[in-house]
């Protein structure tokens, strides 16, 4: 819920809500996207992002041979974290295991999500929207001449 709160907690300060609302409507919030994804990707990996032992993000992400695509779902980290290369280093992970696997990876996100310039430097080409969100795709390709750090755990395996 941390993660969460972190990443909408400004939009509904914004709108002068007093902070016991807020908190409410992000509670809410929360609980019906986790939902919601559960629903709609019953295959699909829910996993903390760790430093150590603390908990500083969320990675949702589903690895669908049928489709040959690798799907991120929902990478987040807590505001503290951002800008460290954490991200970098998780969706490099994400797309050098589907690299290893022969699959796209896809994601989509919000027009104004500054994590959009990561996803164009490490080549997400966007291919398509639905008004909201940018849909963004990289080919099933490795890193030229770049090393990669694997993140432990990160197998594209719902049962592991």
């Amino acid at each position: 819920m941390g993660v969460f709160e972190s990443t909408r907690i400004d939009e509904f300060r914004a709108s002068g809500l007093d902070e016991q609302t807020i908190r409410d409507l992000l509670a809410h919030q929360f609980s019906m996207q986790d939902t919601y994804y559960r629903r709609h990707y019953p295959n699909a990996r829910f996993d903390v992002v760790l430093n150590g032992e603390r908990a500083i993000g969320r990675l949702y992400h589903e690895w669908n041979s049928n489709s040959g695509e690798a799907l991120i779902i929902d990478i987040s980290l807590l505001s503290a974290y951002r800008g460290a290369g954490i991200g970098t280093r998780l969706m490099k992970a994400v797309v050098a295991e589907a690299a290893r696997r022969e699959m796209a990876v896809r994601i989509q996100t919000e027009f104004n999500n500054p994590a959009r310039a990561l996803y164009r430097r490490l080549g997400f080409e966007r291919i398509g929207d639905n008004g909201v969100y940018e849909q963004l795709r990289r080919a099933a390709a490795p890193f030229a001449n770049e090393e990669v750090t694997p993140v432990a755990g990160l197998s594209g395996n719902a049962n592991e």
